[in-house]
């Protein structure tokens, strides 16, 4: 199995074999845009589940030697909801401490659910806690997160256009980190997850993996594509559509290595502590690791591919490939292939244009100083003067 897939994962990289990710691109776009549609109604219909941080409240703590079964109708009975169940949130914590979330009790009424608790879960009142939140501190976190949110895609959009010296790169990268953001969200909206501090927390580290996976993704567009400009064998989406195939297995690699602990915490997390800090975290890092990795390969390179498939030179490498292409199928007796094809045409592959083992023909040198002079500053070539 395992030598199976090394040797997919070959031959992704040398071009042997191709995903059509860049042309199946619209495919992605229309199931992206699904997602986003479902995520927005969600946040527009359901709303997000606050935690008692952000909205206020008041909160109760049972500690009892194990927790009875039917726990959840039998605080309610005791706070008084069991007519509106809306406003009371009962949680098991670990397994013997019951966690009971109302809106804000006044002092005489908190007295008297900790007193009616007590005697509905059989424990002396001294293992009844009773606190109150204000959401002025929910508010405070919430805008330090939108802010240091505003600071980081600026941040991100400036370093990634000095870096890749092209600005739709990082238009692209932006397109990602926001389509993750929604559908992350939006999973947390329509699945009634609660949200809390953790969870604004995650929400910012998952953003940093999936720009991260990205970047890496982008580095080898940026080799393979100035290699293209040099050489002509390629298109500009070939040449891209490569790169995505050549780092995809990398990428699901390294998504699911990072996902095993994370399920691992989030399991004894949901099994034996509760809700709380680890399993907020854990779970918005496993959703959004899981979003991040499906951006990474299938949305942000055919982002590229179509903000830049008007621009002269692309156009231009694109007759200058298609023809190279067409006359190499003819020498090797292949169908010509056809203007849609995105993938490495078997022609180039045989003829070691791909290099097997390095994935590359060009030097490091080379493509540093292609990427350095471009295209416009090459030596011209000057007509022989008329006799």
């Amino acid at each position: 199995m395992s030598t199976s897939f090394a040797d997919f994962g070959n031959d992704l990289y040398t071009g042997k074999r191709s995903i059509p990710v860049v042309a199946k691109r619209r495919s992605f776009y229309l199931g992206s845009l699904v997602l986003i549609v479902v995520a927005v109604l969600g946040l527009t219909l359901q709303g997000l589940n606050l935690g008692l941080e952000f909205r206020g409240g008041s909160e109760f703590r049972i500690a009892t030697s194990s927790a009875p079964s039917g726990y959840e109708q039998t605080a309610r009975d005791a706070v008084g909801a069991a007519e509106d169940a809306s406003g009371v949130n009962v949680t098991l914590v670990g397994n013997n401490t019951v966690r009971v979330q109302t809106e804000k009790l006044s002092d005489t009424d908190s007295q008297q659910v900790r007193g009616e608790l007590a005697q509905a879960f059989d424990v002396p009142e001294e293992n009844v806690s009773a606190t109150f939140i204000g959401p002025s501190w929910g508010a405070s976190v919430s805008g330090q997160a939108l802010r240091a949110l505003v600071i980081f895609l600026v941040a991100v959009v400036i370093m990634l256009s000095i870096y890749f010296r092209n600005w739709k790169m990082a238009a692209a990268s932006l397109v990602a980190l926001v389509h993750d953001l929604i559908i992350t969200v939006g999973i947390y909206s329509l699945s009634g997850f609660e949200i809390s501090p953790a969870t604004m927390i995650g929400f910012l580290t998952v953003l940093g993996y999936s720009l991260y996976d990205t970047v890496v993704v982008f580095d080898k567009v940026r080799e393979n594509t100035n290699e293209a400009f040099a050489n002509g064998r390629m298109t500009f989406a070939q040449a891209a559509n490569l790169a995505v195939n050549q780092t995809m297995v990398r990428s699901i690699n390294t998504t699911v290595i990072g996902l095993l602990p994370i399920a691992a915490v989030l399991a004894v997390g949901t099994v034996f502590l509760g809700p709380g800090v680890l399993v907020d975290l854990s779970l918005v890092l496993f959703v959004g690791i899981l979003v991040g990795a499906y951006s990474s390969i299938f949305i942000a390179t055919p982002v590229l591919v179509t903000l830049r498939r008007r621009e002269e030179k692309v156009v231009d490498l694109e007759k200058r490939a298609r023809r190279h292409q067409a006359k190499k199928a003819k020498e090797a007796g292949e169908p010509v292939p056809a203007a849609d094809d995105d993938s490495v045409p078997a022609a180039s592959v045989a003829a070691g244009q791909v290099d097997r083992e390095e994935g590359a023909t060009l030097t490091g040198r080379a493509v540093h100083e292609y990427a350095r002079s471009g295209p416009r500053n090459q030596p011209r070539r000057t007509p022989k003067s008329k006799r």
